[in-house]
């Protein structure tokens, strides 16, 4: 007796493509194990036995093979219509099982892995007669009521651990492949094929241009289902050396580069991630696993696969990027919140384009793969092109400020989850909570919505980034979800060599025209003792969040309580920095400093279930974090705040959130405080053509 071998079915209708994926998958495995493979079209006794061919399937060839015998069977004479020779299938380290019911409930605790195979129905058809041909054709529909018969009774698309949408055009062994490797009861067993990612070798090139980043984007990625583009839209920032105060501008480093990618490519691929189950596309397969969602990034983020070009400064060298949500809080010490919006949204980019907005450089990266030439061209070409534009090209066609941003000239009314009158009823209670020592820290928020009158995702960013420019805006696009973001916040920075640093803004005043009296605001907010506490507190909880995993002695404060400004405020930001413990996992840095200390309070853990209590619905992107898990180790994520998520409200349209919030203290007024969610939501709303509501 051979050990048990892995056992994985390939299953789906006839004419699905099943055996030309079992023979290629069997083909690409043998690189690296013994591997048998068996049809079961071989043993249906039949064009009406399917049933029982199930059946002759279970007991004589995947009971042994499960238990590493040999497995006897008899095939059927399609001929004489009746048993034919005796065969035998030996077991090998992987077993490949293939046909119509392979995964039936009677086999499935018996397998390691289910494959569905589906295609068009016209697909099927087709390319069933064109193997098959007359032989089929009189039998066609008798043997699609069985498969029908048998489905109705089986629940094998509840069971199915990965799902090919199999095209024909030679992807789908491939990418079942790459799906598989993300199963852990595969994982022993594909640990060469898991191996083999960590052999990508880096094409690069660098191009001295300016392009236009928005006409960059629409350029290579206008079309694609799934596109990136975190943009430092404060791109002056890298023009000015000190700030308004006259400071060394800080500003500067965290708006030198905009990275610009899609899930297109050989290596392209997209996952998101809902209260547990994790749901990853690679071409045309799909896989689902369940678990915690950053146990799941640390199988695929925090090890060096990658090294940065020569002359290349940017810690972004190809790897995850899109956003972690605030209802991720759940694996953090939070209570379960069930989001509207998946939990994480990411795509992996094999190939991107990082512009170098000191330097006015370009660079374009790929993984050495076939299609990497290609695509280098095009994207040499689309920067030249973009760099020659005239630069007014990528101004919206409605200015900021009208409501006709997008392609409906409706204006938007937006109305808020609380009333200005239970806002501030819950800033009563936080205060409450406070005196009770519960907490010393509260960051209550809210949402207000509007239902979409048909705005144009891609407008709507253009009129945000144009009226609030950001050095962490960013514009994500998850199918029929887009997420707008004009964030000033960094999360969390981790780089390649190990460097930690947190930068919590807490503070924030609005600005003004008049030059006299914006400078006064300034000075108001630098010398505001409540702000400094909320500020100072923020920076504690931060201190303590990057110790979990830092060299011990080596979190500092680096600035304390420094004042920004920015197109519509002025913020009030520290720096904390640390340096990450050797060999600590990087996912669960990440995860120790989830979600950032400035959106939750302080203490963490306990304010966020006095949050749950206040708050009447989930923030869900807003609150968490966008940004890049990089192939080199590195990470570099902001806080989603100045946020207008738009996609779908489960009734077939469509509707428009945006998440505000401040800090509550025990010195908090109400009224300052309801000013100051107004202030914040101002950038957004205004770009929109809209007001915060009155009620």
């Amino acid at each position: 007796m051979t050990p048990a071998p892995v056992i994985i079915a390939i299953d789906g209708r006839s004419g699905a493509g099943k055996t030309t994926l079992a023979v290629e998958l069997a083909a690409r495995l043998r690189m690296h194990h013994k591997v048998s493979l068996f049809h079961l079209e071989d043993i249906y006794p039949g064009w009406n036995g399917l049933a029982a061919g199930i059946e002759r399937y279970v007991t004589t060839v995947l009971e042994p093979l499960r238990r590493g015998d040999a497995a006897e069977w008899v095939s059927w004479d399609w001929e004489k219509h009746y048993d034919g020779r005796s065969h035998v299938t030996l077991p090998a380290e992987i077993v490949i099982v293939e046909g119509v019911g392979a995964a039936a409930s009677a086999a499935r605790p018996m397998l390691d892995a289910v494959v569905w195979v589906d295609a068009p129905d016209d697909d099927r058809r087709h390319r069933a007669m064109a193997r098959d041909g007359s032989s089929y054709e009189p039998f066609w529909d008798s043997w699609a009521a069985q498969e029908d018969e048998w489905l109705e009774t089986d629940d094998i698309l509840d069971h199915t651990d990965v799902r090919v949408l199999n095209r024909a055009d030679g992807n789908a062994p491939d990418d079942a492949l790459q799906a598989l490797s993300y199963l852990s009861s595969l994982s022993p067993v594909l640990a060469p094929e898991l191996s083999a990612r960590r052999g990508l070798q880096l094409k690069a090139e660098r191009i001295d241009a300016t392009p236009d980043a928005a006409d960059l984007f629409q350029a290579l990625y206008a079309k694609s289902a799934n596109a990136v583009w975190l943009d430092s839209s404060n791109t002056s920032a890298n023009r000015d050396t000190v700030s308004d105060a006259g400071s060394p501008n800080a500003a500067a480093e965290r708006s030198r580069f905009s990275i610009l990618a899609d899930d297109g490519g050989s290596f392209g691929q997209a996952v998101t991630h809902s209260s547990g189950s994790t749901r990853l596309s690679a071409g045309c397969a799909t896989v689902e696993t369940t678990g915690p969602f950053f146990r799941w990034l640390d199988t695929v983020w925090g090890r060096k696969a990658l090294r940065a070009p020569e002359g290349y400064d940017c810690e972004f060298t190809l790897g995850w990027l899109g956003y972690l949500g605030y209802e991720l809080k759940r694996e953090t010490g939070g209570s379960d919140v069930k989001a509207g919006t998946p939990d994480a949204a990411l795509l992996f980019a094999g190939r991107a384009v990082v512009i170098d907005h000191r330097d006015e450089t370009v660079w374009l990266l790929a993984i050495d793969a076939p299609d990497a030439g290609d695509w280098l061209g095009l994207a040499r070409g689309a920067v030249l092109s973009a760099a020659s534009a005239p630069q007014s090209a990528t101004a919206p066609r409605h200015p900021a400020g009208d409501p006709a941003v997008g392609s409906s000239a409706v204006a938007l009314e937006f109305s808020s989850r609380d009333t200005e009158d239970e806002y501030k009823s819950k800033i009563t209670e936080a205060q409450n909570q406070i005196a009770e020592g519960n907490t010393y820290e509260v960051c209550l928020t809210t949402t207000v919505t509007a239902s979409d009158p048909g705005l144009d995702p891609w407008e709507s960013y253009l009129a945000l980034r144009k009226r609030n420019p950001a050095p962490f805006a960013s514009y994500l696009r998850f199918g029929d979800l887009t997420v707008a973001s004009t964030s000033p916040e960094r999360f969390l920075r981790i780089t390649s060599d190990g460097g930690m640093r947190a930068e919590p803004i807490k503070g924030t005043r609005a600005r003004a025209n008049d030059p006299v009296i914006d400078e006064a605001l300034r000075r108001g907010l630098e010398s505001s003792l409540k702000d400094r506490a909320e500020n100072i507190m923020i920076v504690d909880l931060l201190r303590n969040d990057l110790s979990h995993f830092a060299v011990p002695g080596s979190v500092t404060v680096s600035r304390l309580c420094a004042v920004e400004s920015y197109a519509t405020v002025h913020q009030m930001v520290s720096t904390i920095d640390a340096r990450l413990r050797p060999g600590a996992p990087r996912a669960e840095a990440v995860a120790a400093a989830f979600p950032a200390g400035s959106m939750t309070g302080a203490p963490k853990i306990s304010t966020m279930d006095i949050l749950d209590g206040l708050e009447s619905g989930p923030r869900g992107v807003y609150s968490g974090a966008i940004g890049y898990f990089s192939l080199n180790a590195a990470t570099d994520l902001a806080v989603v705040i100045r946020t207008l998520v738009m996609g779908p409200d489960g009734d077939g349209g469509r509707t428009l959130s945006l998440g505000v919030g401040g800090a509550i203290t025990a010195d908090s007024t109400p009224q300052d405080e309801y000013e100051e969610i107004r202030t914040k939501a101002f950038g957004v709303l205004s770009a929109l053509g809209a007001e915060f509501p009155t009620t």
